[in-house]
């Protein structure tokens, strides 16, 4: 053990926290990669649950103005009203295959006076600037069928221009509407009596899509590891160098040794002589 001395150096105890420090910043984006794979995968259960499911009455989805539930997101639910085109907005700056457009929000009076909002769908920006032409909301009673999704939150510094917003901030569509209306979710619309040629495009069906989350994950837990297996293998190189280096003195010193000449006789004086005779007397 004892040319593993060198491990309880402060020089190594130094290496051995930066390690620690790197698999505790690896473990946690790791698991950071872990909670957005399972953010995505709710999200491909919600829409395999509600995309496609069957609809219902927006007064039993939401049976309070701000009600909303992210389990909720693609709901479809059924409206009976009229739509109120004097307070219609358009969304600016919102992507489409590519292309940089606006959205169209409309809101709609329902039967019993609320007021839901309803993204009619999607239009490009005109050469000259601002929303292309589209065809204005049907007028008088229309039934449609719409999809919730959550309200946007207001962004700082991005103001509203005339009947330009730059999101779907659905309490300030609601003060420009000045009456009682929903704010947790807004509807994306499917489908409704009285459809126009030239309508803005509906939106796109969400792609269903874990994403890397789980191979990114196991990358980061991997070099965790990795970084482990790296100290351990530069301690068995110090400890292979210093065994090394060990041998190679212990050698040089054995040949020193095997090299150095034997010492001479001393020369015998003449009283030395004289005294072995009187001793053999």
């Amino acid at each position: 053990m004892s040319e593993w001395a060198f491990l309880r150096s402060g020089r190594w105890a130094g290496y051995l926290a930066l390690v620690i420090v790197f698999a505790i910043v690896c473990c946690a984006l790791g698991t950071w990669q872990l909670n957005r794979r399972a953010e995505a995968l709710a999200e491909v259960a919600r829409i395999d649950a509600n995309y496609d499911g069957a609809s219902m009455p927006i007064t039993d989805a939401l049976p309070d103005l701000a009600a909303f539930d992210v389990d909720q997101r693609w709901q479809k639910v059924e409206l009976s009203g009229e739509y109120l085109p004097g307070d219609e907005v358009v969304v600016r700056n919102r992507p489409y295959q590519g292309s940089s457009g606006y959205e169209v929000v409309t809101p709609f009076r329902l039967d019993d006076g609320t007021i839901f909002f309803v993204d009619r769908g999607w239009v490009p920006q005109a050469d000259e600037g601002g929303p292309a032409e589209y065809a204005p909301a049907p007028t008088g009673h229309v039934e449609q069928v719409a999809r919730l999704k959550a309200g946007e939150p207001r962004i700082a510094g991005r103001t509203t221009v005339g009947d330009e917003v730059a999101t779907i901030d659905l309490a300030e569509l609601s003060e420009r509407v000045g009456e009682p209306s929903y704010t947790g979710a807004y509807g994306l619309l499917v489908h409704e009596t009285s459809a126009r040629d030239h309508a803005p495009v509906a939106a796109l069906r969400p792609v269903r899509d874990e994403g890397p989350h789980l191979s990114y994950a196991l990358q980061w837990f991997v070099f965790a590891l990795l970084g482990f297996i790296g100290l351990a293998w530069a301690a068995n190189q110090e400890r292979k160098g210093l065994a090394e280096a060990s041998v190679s003195v212990e050698r040089t010193e054995r040949t020193e040794r095997a090299t150095k000449p034997a010492r001479e006789p001393r020369t015998r004086s003449d009283a030395d002589i004289e005294d072995e005779i009187l001793d053999r007397r």
